[in-house]
């Protein structure tokens, strides 16, 4: 258990000297006592680590007027020489108090002084706090550097984003959602950037449960891509920003809202307190910001027993009007909305009438590319044109810029000696005008008559060359051999085919009998297979019959700490029994360690199971019986609340 006491130099002396001077009228029992405690804080002092230095702002953010206070914390060490002023252009820095803690945790003391200064800002602007030197004994110590952020009034600092950042999140939020639409108004089916902002305290240990989502009807939005994660400070507060990228297009014209963007967490608050108490202001809430963690709960080392709480994240929607395209969009044109270029290759240029030439469209740009197909043929006479195949690269998270190529085969029926131009459409929602795009003229060569398949006879034209009537004459059998059938009756096979069944002959039953032996092994696997999981689901439903027992013991109010303890620790064994699956634990051989490892427990959750069984041993083998008859309620919720949140 962590034990933390705080009190001045000269009390701990006073209570010391009082205690040697009244010595004598104690007992035996107390004198050996104090004197073991006083060796056991002598060894730990003694053996005490380095001494080290830390220094922290209470707010990176103030404005004129406003005060800042400004922590320095010497740890390791019962006194050090700290300066009364800090020198800082534009800053008044004094040194208003010193302290002093020492800290128990497990039988080990640290002490540690803290210094604190009131920083009083002069005028609006960016400053830094220098690294300060601490002397301890013959050690010198320096503190990091910190940066302070001075706004000319309040809500707008000279060091922070203006505008959306500032109206986040108001000063009572804990967490925030903001939907970010740059555009107002957008044409039908153009694609719409969208960013969604998620902040939270990072005090509240945020744990994402259901990931945003933008609600609302009429559009469809792309898959959410995580761009950014950084910490952000947002009207004085800190806070950690999580970004989020995706693209939106409208299905139709109208006005319409997006969102709200909601997202599922939980997050850890302060525990309510039952019955409801008045809590005094605690000296970081400088600003009077009504936050929950300026409770004193948050303040002591037990802020890891805060509870869990489930939150809803939801943003503002945001209006966007939809217009409607304009008519007469050009033949060419596929539904492409925004701003594109294009360029085109062949090969080879070089050809005989009826060979393939290969066109190379690449559509490079900005927009909704699920909408650009293959640019048009103005003119396909003489031409036989294939289906097209295309390819994707894109150059941002959503895929609203990149390149699109398209690989198309021509194939000339005749003499020509260039491509045919090709065409491309889209609309320019900036121009708010159809732009249409033309290839460059690209020259080529075909040699070579008419082609052969438009030939209906498959003689080759008089008009032919003799290489093209050779060419032709050659390739005249095998275009005239699947219109003729005679010789389907001619060509007989090479070896004769037998018309007995099959079923009758010795290798079908041979190849039978493999499939057979396989079959019969798997169901002998099977059978043994069902009776280990039967004994495996016995010992599985033993253990889960006993948890659930154990559980409801723990909801009573009347049990012993030794039983308790005892239920509670046998709980996390059983538990932890059932969630090792293959490996089979023995629920004796759980220790804490082995019940952390096993459910991924972070190191606050692996101390407080620590103390669990630790409570436990000492109960069951100290002999200990002098203690309260029953658990405290605030213990029980405790242990009630790390068992349940074990899986």
């Amino acid at each position: 258990m962590n034990l933390t006491v705080c009190y001045a130099t000269e009390f701990l002396d006073s209570a010391w000297n009082n205690a040697c001077e009244m010595n004598f009228r104690m007992s035996t029992s107390r004198r050996i006592f104090i004197a073991v405690f006083g060796i056991i804080a002598g060894a730990q002092f003694a053996h005490a680590d380095s001494p080290s230095v830390t220094a922290v702002l209470n707010s990176s953010e103030a404005a004129l007027g406003e005060t800042v206070r400004l922590e320095i914390r010497v740890t390791g060490a019962r006194g050090a020489d700290a300066p009364e002023e800090i020198m800082v252009d534009g800053l008044e820095i004094r040194r208003t108090g010193t302290s002093q803690r020492i800290e128990m945790n497990n039988l080990s003391l640290t002490s540690s002084v803290i210094y604190d200064y009131t920083v009083m800002p002069l005028r609006a602007g960016r400053f830094t706090i220098p690294p300060q030197t601490i002397r301890v004994g013959n050690n010198s110590l320096r503190s990091p550097a910190l940066t302070l952020n001075v706004a000319d009034s309040s809500g707008r600092s000279s060091g922070a984003r203006p505008g959306r950042d500032t109206q986040a999140a108001g000063a009572n939020n804990l967490v925030f959602a903001e939907l970010i639409v740059p555009s107002k108004t957008a044409y039908v089916g153009e694609i719409v950037p969208v960013q969604i902002r998620m902040g939270f305290d990072p005090r509240v240990r945020p744990r994402l449960i259901e990931p945003p989502e933008i609600t609302g009807q009429g559009f469809t939005a792309q898959k959410l891509q995580q761009s950014a994660e950084n910490t952000e400070t947002i009207s004085g507060r800190l806070y950690e920003v999580v970004t989020y990228k995706t693209a939106i297009a409208a299905a139709r014209a109208g006005k319409f809202e997006i969102g709200p963007v909601k997202a599922k967490a939980q997050v850890v608050v302060p525990r309510r307190q039952s019955p409801p108490r008045a809590r005094g202001r605690s000296p970081f809430d400088l600003f009077d910001q009504d936050d929950p963690f300026s409770d004193p709960f948050f303040s002591n080392p037990f802020a890891q027993l805060g509870e869990r709480r489930e939150v809803e994240i939801k943003s503002e929607p945001v209006a966007l009007e939809v217009k409607p395209l304009p008519p007469h969009a050009p033949t060419s044109f596929s539904g492409a909305i925004g701003n594109f270029t294009m360029t085109n290759e062949a090969k080879p240029k070089t050809v005989q009438v009826g060979d393939p030439i290969t066109v190379t469209t690449t559509i490079s740009g900005r927009g909704n590319f699920d909408r650009v197909n293959a640019p048009a043929i103005e003119d396909e006479r003489g031409w036989h044109k294939y289906p097209p195949s295309s390819k994707f690269k894109q150059d941002d998270e959503v895929g609203l810029s990149g390149t699109k190529t398209f690989e198309m085969v021509l194939s000339p029926n005749e003499k020509k000696q260039g491509l045919p131009l090709l065409a491309f459409s889209y609309f320019d929602p900036v121009k708010e005008q159809y732009v249409t795009l033309h290839s460059e003229p690209i020259p080529i060569s075909v040699e070579g008559g008419a082609a052969i398949a438009s030939n209906a006879g498959g003689a080759p034209p008089a008009s032919a060359t003799p290489a093209t009537a050779t060419h032709a004459a050659s390739a005249a059998p095998s275009a005239n051999k699947p219109q003729d059938i005679l010789y389907q009756l001619t060509e007989l096979p090479t070896k004769a085919e037998s018309f007995t069944p099959i079923y009758t002959r010795n290798v079908f039953w041979a190849a039978q009998v493999l499939p057979l032996l396989a079959l019969i092994g798997f169901a002998g696997w099977k059978i043994r297979r069902a009776r280990i999981d039967n004994r495996e689901a016995q010992r599985i439903a033993a253990l889960q019959h006993e948890a659930t027992d154990l559980m409801h013991k723990l909801h009573r109010n009347d049990a012993s700490p030794r039983e308790y303890y005892a239920e509670a620790s046998r709980v996390v064994r059983v538990k932890a029994a059932l969630a090792s699956g293959n490996r089979r634990i023995d629920p004796n051989m759980v220790d804490a360690e082995t019940a952390a490892e096993t459910f991924k427990l972070n190191s606050d959750s692996r101390d407080r199971l620590r103390r669990l069984f630790e409570q436990s041993d000492e109960w069951q083998y100290s002999g200990a019986r002098n203690g309260p008859g029953r658990v405290s309620p605030e213990s029980q919720r405790e242990v009630l609340e790390l068992i349940q949140n074990l899986r």
